[in-house]
């Protein structure tokens, strides 16, 4: 399956992308997003820590981007580094793009059988299979519960413990039959699908890189500079939400008059008080969209 980006016509509305503009596409991929922000005249920064996505990119030669290997949690070092100290927008597209899924060899997804990896980056840190084999169960079930927001997280640990010690995991179907044993499929998602989700994000540490390219991206834009994120997971929106709500802070009486503005600096409004959404139309096209939703705030 190519790789087709999600409310892209949404993504460049909020981004408000102006001629000349400088913008920072912290999770470049296939560059779907980028290349949609050049056709409008902005120049890009893109980042990605995948050699992969990174080649297919080279191989197109997109004038006005400046691609770039790293990782998004060092978005604010890289940018000042590439010698932009201040940029017009930042867009952040988290999740695994399709190539990512499709490519079996990566070992993202239960829906082909290849080696249980899940490195966004391959060349460098722990596989998903290192922590199915060796991780104790308590740290299975916390990894389970606290990013797979997975139920059953204490009976799946156990059923991984019993297997490995018979056979150690190496492939991704292998994984997805032992939790399938545990939670029968029913109807809907599979159930492997919040424990492949809860690996991938500690295989690449997803919540901590998320957290620094957020407070990265803040610093770096430009006053009226926007900030637009897209998320695919409900602990990954509520990451989000929580961020852009802190610095948007409130205004608090005070008991000898008067008011002040509490929430953490720089200063933020929302563009959009509600998260954006796929429509029908885009789902149907592409049904990797359902789930993600658009959030987006300025610069103060």
């Amino acid at each position: 399956m190519t790789h087709t980006p999600v409310l892209l016509n949404e993504t460049l509305a909020l981004l408000a992308v102006n001629e000349g503009g400088r913008y920072v596409d912290g999770t470049l991929g296939r560059a779907g997003h980028t290349s949609a922000i050049i056709a409008q005249g902005g120049e890009v920064l893109g980042i990605d820590r995948d050699d992969q996505a990174l080649a297919e990119v080279a191989q197109k030669k997109i004038e006005r981007l400046h691609a770039l290997k790293g990782r998004h949690g060092d978005i604010l070092e890289i940018t000042r580094g590439w010698g932009w100290n201040e940029v017009d927008g930042v867009l952040l597209d988290l999740g695994v793009s399709s190539p990512q899924l499709d490519e079996a060899s990566r070992g993202f997804s239960f829906m082909h059988d290849g080696p249980l990896d899940m490195r966004m980056d391959t060349s460098c840190g722990v596989t998903a299979a290192e922590i199915v084999n060796n991780e104790s169960e308590a740290v299975l079930v916390e990894t389970f519960r606290e990013l797979g927001e997975e139920n059953r997280a204490s009976a799946i640990a156990r059923a991984i413990i019993k297997r490995r010690a018979q056979k150690k995991f190496a492939t991704t179907l292998e994984l997805a039959d032992v939790v399938e044993k545990v939670s029968p499929r029913r109807s809907g998602k599979h159930p492997a699908t919040k424990v492949f989700q809860a690996l991938r994000m500690a295989v690449n540490d997803e919540l901590n890189e998320l957290r620094r390219a957020l407070s990265g991206a803040l610093e770096l834009l430009k006053s009226g500079g926007r900030l637009a994120v897209i998320t695919f997971e409900s602990i990954t929106d509520r990451e989000v939400k929580r961020f852009f709500a802190s610095h948007v802070g409130r205004e608090v009486s005070l008991q000898q008059g008067g008011s002040e503005w509490q929430g953490e600096l720089p200063r933020v409004r929302l563009v959009v008080k509600r998260a954006v959404q796929a429509t029908g139309e885009e789902v149907d096209l592409n049904i990797r969209s359902r789930s993600a939703k658009l959030r987006v705030v300025e610069k103060m």
